[in-house]
This record gives structure tokens, C-alpha cells and sequence, in this order.
């Protein structure tokens, strides 16, 4: 089973709750760091990585000798990555997705492929827990072609269980990481931002036709009720539900200020984990 954990903005606790579901399972488990922009589950499982490979799409080149400069190319590439002037070729690579489409409509072959470095796979472990990490380079304006690679990595033998950290928000590197999931988990603070990102993120996950589920995280009793609400309202008119609330816990934040999960930090959380891992379960069979 595919897990993605999701968030409609930064810092609701997302990564916190995906690698606390990985020490929690009861299974054997695999994290998947699909926040390659920021990927940080290796910082707090204090993980090893001991493997690592280049991550690369195909981008154009143009043998100039060759083109006609008869813009074929540059009418089909529906990113506009490659330009086509008088008698010059131009190929903006940062903005090609390395889909093939400019070699393959080419009348004269002129248009060769060659592999262009976005970033960096990772292989690791730490706390017990199994790691695939992916790291996209700095400057590199593209997400998803890195996160495709990552989820590649998985593999056919797959664990029992696989945890999939997403990206904040619900752009396309969330839709990219959430594709093949079987549920999608997301972490929400009970408060007005928290709640107005979790309703689009709700309407996203609607479309994508996925079950899921919201933890409620940073909880602080009776100064939330009227958020608490309307998550819960949202839920209940778009397929959702709450699967546990975790409280605003001074305790959580000096551990994790120390690079601890959240298990580690306030063992007793670790129960709520497993049954939040067990509903889910008991949902998508």
C-alpha cells in the first residue's frame, strides 16, 4: 500500500507525521522523500545515505548543419523550450520536460537528445526505517521529472508499505507524488491559513478520485473550534475524515528542535500512529 502524506502549505507538520507513520508501522516499511526541493526526512531519521545516482532528462540538440530551420520543432514543443530564428537554433533547456517531441516530428533528423543533470537520487537508512531521497539542484525550476525518478526507484518488489513525503501545496509536484497512491494523508493546522489551504487541497484530492484523510496537527484545545469545524465539515462533504488529532506539545517541539521525530520525542503518540495506520488500512481494503 502507497501512502502519500500532503499538506496545503509548509510547515503543518507533514514530514514529522510521514516519518513518525514509518517508525510506527508494524510492517516493513519504505520512506519516500518526494520533497525534492527541500527533502529533509534523512535530517531526522539521522539516516545514512549510502547510495547515490544522477537524476537526468533528455534535452534537444540541434545539429545546425543539418535543420532546415523549418520551426516543426519549436510549433509542437508545447512548453516552448526551443526557438527557431532565421538560421539559428535555440534551446532554452530549463524549460524543456524532455517529453522527445522536437526529435520526433524533425523531418531531417537534425535533432539529437543529450542528458542534462536535475538532480540527485538517494539511497539510505536511519532508525531502522528504509530511505529514497530525491534532491533537486539548485536553480533548477522543475520539479516532477526528478519526483518521477524517485518514485521509479521504488521499484516491482515494493514493502508492504510505502510512505511517499509530497511537496507542500497542491501544484503539480504534489499531483506527481500522489499518482499510484491509495490514500493520501494530509496534515493540517487548525487554523485559518491551515484550514484554507486544506480546502483547496481537498478539492484537488476530489479530482484525483483517491481516499483520504486529514490528521488534525498543533491542536490546542478550545482555541480551535470554529476551524476545527469546518475541517471536520469539509471532510464529511468531500469523502474525507479525521483520523487523529495531535496536540500542540511543547515536549514535540524541543525534540524535534533537536532533530528527534515525534515518537521519539513523546513516546506515547506512537499508538495514535499505529491506529491511524490501521484505519487507513481498514479504509482502502
Amino acid at each position: 500500500m502507497r501512502i502519500t502524506v500532503a499538506s496545503g502549505k509548509g510547515g503543518a507538520g507533514k514530514t514529522s507525521v510521514a516519518v513518525s507513520l514509518a517508525l510506527a508501522a508494524k510492517e516493513e516499511c519504505l520512506l519516500v522523500d518526494c520533497d525534492v526541493e527541500e527533502p529533509n526526512c534523512s535530517l531526522i531519521l539521522q539516516a545514512s545515505m549510502d547510495k547515490e545516482e544522477a537524476a537526468t532528462i533528455p534535452v534537444p540538440q540541434v545539429n545546425e548543419n543539418l535543420c532546415a530551420f523549418c520551426k516543426e520543432c519549436s510549433k509542437s514543443c508545447r512548453f516552448h523550450a526551443i526557438m527557431i530564428l532565421p538560421h539559428k537554433a535555440v534551446v532554452f533547456e530549463k524549460m524543456c520536460h524532455g517529453c522527445g517531441v522536437c526529435s520526433f516530428v524533425c523531418p531531417l533528423d537534425a535533432i539529437s537528445e543529450v542528458p542534462r543533470e536535475i538532480g540527485k537520487v538517494s539511497w539510505g537508512e536511519g532508525r531502522g526505517v528504509r530511505l529514497i531521497e530525491g534532491r533537486l539542484k539548485i536553480g533548477e525550476a522543475m520539479a516532477p521529472p526528478l519526483i518521477r525518478q524517485v518514485k521509479a526507484k521504488i521499484g516491482h518488489q515494493e514493502p508492504p508499505l510505502v510512505i511517499l513525503d509530497a511537496p507542500p501545496g497542491v501544484s503539480c509536484p504534489f499531483v506527481e507524488t500522489a499518482k499510484g497512491s491509495h490514500y493520501i494523508l494530509f496534515v493540517v493546522e487548525p487554523t485559518p491559513f491551515g484550514y484554507h489551504d486544506f480546502e483547496l487541497s481537498s478539492r484537488v484530492v476530489e479530482e484525483l478520485g483517491i481516499p483520504w484523510g486529514v490528521v488534525v496537527n498543533k491542536d490546542i484545545k478550545g482555541q480551535a473550534d470554529d476551524t476545527l469545524s469546518k475541517i471536520r465539515e469539509t471532510c464529511s462533504n468531500r469523502g474525507g475524515s479525521v483520523l487523529a488529532m495531535l496536540p500542540f506539545s511543547l515536549e514535540v517541539a524541543k525534540g524535534y528542535s533537536k532533530g528527534e521525530p515525534m515518537v521519539v520525542a513523546d513516546p506515547s503518540l506512537k499508538p495514535v500512529f499505529s491506529e491511524v495506520l490501521e484505519k487507513i488500512s481498514g479504509g482502502v481494503q
